[in-house]
């Protein structure tokens, strides 16, 4: 049996912390711009229209950069079940249950940003300069204080 702690105990890592610099915990960056890369065809039988505009759709969002990598192509499956569960859920008659599923399948492709955090990614915005220079600012370390100065004098 795995020992360590399990998904949701307690808060998520704050890659910017000190504690997670030293564990060397770093978040993906997947680009807000989305995916521009090749739609993979739909991987279950008897697709729908509204099936394939769905999947269209979720293969322009940024979390289909990842999904597209070798390493995290077993999401692919996963992503169609979502689209299938999301397009039945447009029915104004879906149970609850059903509803529920969708947002399990949500957070298990990285869809919410619970599923985001689990999965190690995150959205940014960030230029090749702004990761430089964030990788050049130290870090404070969680017992760190900060004093007010008076005058540029501490007091």
């Amino acid at each position: 049996m795995a020992k360590g702690a399990r998904i949701r105990s307690g808060p998520m890592p704050d890659e910017n912390s000190a504690r997670s610099d030293a564990r060397g915990y770093r978040l993906e960056d997947l680009p807000a711009s989305g995916y521009d890369g090749p739609v993979p065809d739909f991987p279950l039988p008897n697709v729908t229209d509204r099936e394939s505009e769905v999947w269209e759709w979720a293969w322009r969002t940024p979390q289909a950069c990842a999904w597209s990598m070798d390493v995290s192509g077993w999401l692919v499956r996963s992503v169609a079940m979502w689209t299938r569960l999301s397009v039945r859920c447009e029915d104004a008659t879906v149970s609850a249950p059903v509803l529920g599923q969708l947002h399990r399948f949500a957070e298990h492709i990285g869809l919410t940003p619970a599923g985001l955090a689990a999965l190690g990614w995150k959205i940014t915005t960030r230029t090749a300069s702004s990761v430089e220079a964030e990788a050049a600012t130290p870090k404070r370390s969680r017992g760190s204080k900060l004093r007010a100065i008076n005058g540029g004098l501490a007091s």
